[in-house]
């Protein structure tokens, strides 16, 4: 092997790079950069696995990372949020909509005569907690001035903030945006009592001829606070593969009428000696919609709605100008204080005892986001509020619950979608390779795997960005219908 002299090299990225291309197995480190499609942070893995036949003791096939040109095997992060990986969001993304639309549709199990289910499009926002910067409208439509007096454009950086900070109620947002998740579980409880009623039945009665079904997402409005949209479906006792009992109630009209109903009956009080006592509710802006089929002149769309759905699945805080990392510090999680061996406490040195990774003051945020962290920070270390862990969900200003959800039957789940792609790469990978087709009741395979770190080499890490820039004209040139 040469030996190259990289001294004249300026750039670390392109020393590594040019280390990387002259090593003996390049086309294999390329290829497993390649496979990942452009994640950001992908895990490294040591480790060996060998196939063994269980009848004769032979040793069908056997791999170890040893015999890799850099000593490890690469696996994608698998993180949602587009802000931290979008080559691996895109296949969140991907995944969610065939989930929304397999329940919206049919398929991946789900028959197609789901689509003949009552279901609705539905959106639960926050309440006002003051006067912000917006863009309102008229009766027809036209652009009116803000309360400011100001006409703002779609991208200023007001929008969503408070008119009068000092008079906004920035502990009931957090708070609020706490106990979001805990408010949708209400409602969807008092959605089933509702429907019930309106047919006249007991809840028991309803649940043995009718099932709630739905599939939600969280998104971040511009002033910091959470809504929900969701799908919402009706079907028999069985769930998707049944439709609702044939009855002149059991309509679009009716389900439209009980979410407006639960919707109003909501709410969760908060007792605190801070904040005083609080009823949080969902805000007046509730809307319900009716979902069309595909390839009607309606605009809200089966299809339309899963592709909307999967947008805001890997979203996160950051959308609205907060972090996609915690900040609470990691040595002494968020507390300030470590134990020494004979258990002193001891101020943390990471942080300098204040439990936060980064300096409120110094985080690069909107002055109204920064207010909110704060708030989270100061709220999540009074003993009422301990079981919210508010300084952990600090970044996330508050917020605590899945971006996306749904119920038991639905549709598919995301681990049966990604068992599939898992067995169809497997399978690729035999034909590739030449393998035999190995009886699963016939094998043994014996695997040993250890986490190695994360993330790239500086000059791996310039290929990983080429193939994600390819990765972008290809889908760019698909879009377009270019060849």
């Amino acid at each position: 092997m040469v030996t190259l002299d990289l001294r004249h090299v300026a750039s670390p990225a392109v020393r590594d790079l040019i280390h990387l291309v002259n090593l003996p197995d390049f086309d294999r480190a390329h290829q497993q950069i390649d496979r990942l499609g452009g994640c950001t942070e992908p895990v490294r893995l040591i480790g060996q696995t060998t196939t063994i036949d269980t009848a004769t003791g032979e040793v069908l096939r056997s791999y170890t990372t040893a015999a890799e040109p850099t000593g490890s095997l690469l696996t994608a992060c698998g993180n949602r949020r587009a802000s931290r990986c979008p080559a691996c969001s895109r296949v969140y993304a991907a995944d969610t909509f065939q989930l929304i639309r397999a329940g919206l549709t049919g398929g991946k199990s789900v028959p197609d005569t789901v689509r003949t289910h009552p279901r609705v499009f539905a959106t639960l926002t926050a309440p006002s907690f003051g006067p912000v910067h917006n863009r309102p409208t008229d009766t027809g439509g036209a652009l009116r001035p803000c309360r400011c007096g100001k006409l703002h454009e779609p991208t200023d950086a007001l929008l969503g903030t408070p008119l009068d900070p000092k008079t906004y109620d920035y502990p009931g947002a957090v708070l609020f945006n706490a106990h979001a998740g805990a408010l949708w579980a209400r409602f969807t409880i008092y959605l089933r009592r509702e429907i019930a009623a309106r047919l006249g039945l007991t809840q028991k009665a309803a649940r043995a001829v009718l099932r709630v079904s739905f599939a939600k997402v969280a998104e971040y409005q511009k002033r910091g606070l959470v809504h929900f949209h969701a799908v919402i479906r009706l079907d028999g006792p069985d769930g998707s593969t049944q439709p609702p009992p044939p009855s002149a109630t059991v309509t679009v009209t009716m389900l439209n009428d009980a979410i407006r109903a639960a919707a109003d009956r909501v709410s969760i009080n908060v007792v605190s000696d801070a904040v005083g006592e609080r009823e949080l509710t969902w805000g007046e802006q509730l809307d319900v919609r009716e979902i069309a089929a595909f390839g009607t002149n309606a605009e809200l769309t089966d299809h339309a709605v899963a592709a909307y759905v999967a947008k805001y699945a890997t979203k996160s805080a950051d959308s609205s100008g907060a972090l996609d990392r915690a900040l609470f510090c990691r040595p002494c999680q968020g507390r300030g204080m470590t134990l020494a061996a004979h258990g002193t406490p001891l101020t943390c040195t990471a942080c300098g005892g204040t439990g936060q990774a980064r300096p409120l003051p110094r985080l690069a945020v909107e002055r109204h986001v920064r207010q909110m962290i704060r708030t989270c920070w100061e709220l999540g270390k009074r003993p009422e509020f301990a079981d919210l862990k508010l300084w952990k969900w600090a970044h996330m200003l508050g917020f605590r619950g899945h971006f996306s959800t749904k119920s038991r039957c639905y549709s598919v789940t995301l681990g049966q979608l990604r068992d599939e792609r898992r067995a169809w790469r497997t399978e690729q990978a035999r034909a590739h390779a030449g393998l035999p087709n190995l009886d699963p009741s016939t094998t043994l395979v014996i695997s040993h795997w250890s986490y190695h770190g994360s993330g790239y080499s500086p000059g791996a890490e310039l290929l990983a960005a080429a193939v994600w820039h390819r990765r972008e004209l290809e889908r760019q040139f698909t879009a377009e219908g270019r060849c």
